[in-house]
């Protein structure tokens, strides 16, 4: 029997810009419901100036919880009371924990890309990484990256306020994985990115090119792919990037966002819950809905 929203329901909120595209919702709403959970979950879209007030709202209206998208990450990391081990070393959360007031900041983008990579037949372990982006989830997948036993990272961005977050990334991960070996480049060097990806076994979209408005666009020119490249990308709406497109057209081996939205997003749904998220039950559901 479908659950209604009462007095006494729980509320999870996402917030960043744009969220309209989001799938979270659909997802938390169907485990919730699953499970027999008395919580609804809903998106709000919240630009990087107003997270100050939106994190006072959760302890006002008492959220339980809350996601955290881009471009809000780094921001909201230094707004909440306390922050996880993962968290403090990578300066940006997704998930937040609203523990009667205080509010626990989490990281889970990097624990669902390597997930998300195990899925489709992809180890970590021992391999060359290019990563475009220097952002909350970029920064997440490099620092989950390095933690897995990856050889190396080379991390490309544009010289913009997130640089100097791939160059704190670079120190972090030289003491806390030195085995590790980490570069940061400016993405303007073409040249050197296309190098870098000549002898990379795994290639990372981390920025947002690619979803909505800027579908249709990619920062890697198809010429630098290679069938025995692993190329993926963490936007997920559209379901297939031209990055993604590109990489299948020239017989690499793609592998989109959305598997990684799922598995970040069944490690928060047990820091909201306690519980496992469903989700045999739910890719079965979006499959039926998908007909």
């Amino acid at each position: 029997m479908e659950k209604h929203i009462s007095g006494t329901t729980g509320l999870f909120t996402l917030l960043g810009t744009p969220v309209g595209h989001s799938g979270s919702p659909a997802m938390y709403n169907f485990s919730f419901q699953n499970q027999g959970l008395d919580y609804a979950y809903m998106a709000f879209d919240v630009k990087k100036e107003q997270m100050p007030e939106a994190i006072e709202a959760l302890k006002l209206f008492k959220v339980k919880g809350s996601n955290v998208t881009m471009p809000c990450k780094t921001v909201a990391a230094s707004l909440v009371d306390d922050l996880s081990p993962a968290a403090k070393i990578i300066g940006a959360i997704n998930v937040i924990v609203n523990d009667d007031g205080k509010l626990t900041g989490h990281i889970t983008d990097g624990i669902g890309f390597v997930r998300n990579l195990k899925e489709n037949g992809v180890d970590i372990k021992g391999k060359k990484l290019v990563v475009i982006g220097a952002g909350g989830a970029a920064t997440a997948i490099q620092v989950q990256a390095a933690l897995d036993g990856a050889k190396s990272i080379s991390i490309f961005n544009q010289d913009d306020e997130f640089f100097s977050n791939a160059e704190d990334t670079k120190e972090k991960l030289e003491d806390e994985t030195p085995e590790v070996d980490v570069d940061v480049y400016p993405l303007s060097n073409q040249d050197l990115l296309k190098e870098e990806i000549e002898d990379a076994d795994i290639l990372v979209n981390a920025t947002v090119v690619g979803m909505k408005p800027l579908d249709g666009q990619s920062l890697i020119d198809k010429s630098m792919l290679r069938p025995d490249l692993v190329v993926a990308d963490t936007v997920y709406n559209p379901l297939k990037t031209k990055l993604i497109e590109d990489a299948e057209e020239i017989g690499a081996k793609a592998i989109p966002g959305k598997g990684m939205l799922l598995w970040q997003g069944a490690e928060a749904y047990t820091l909201f819950t306690g519980k496992e998220m469903p989700t045999d039950e739910y890719q079965a559901y979006e499959k039926e809905q998908a007909k």
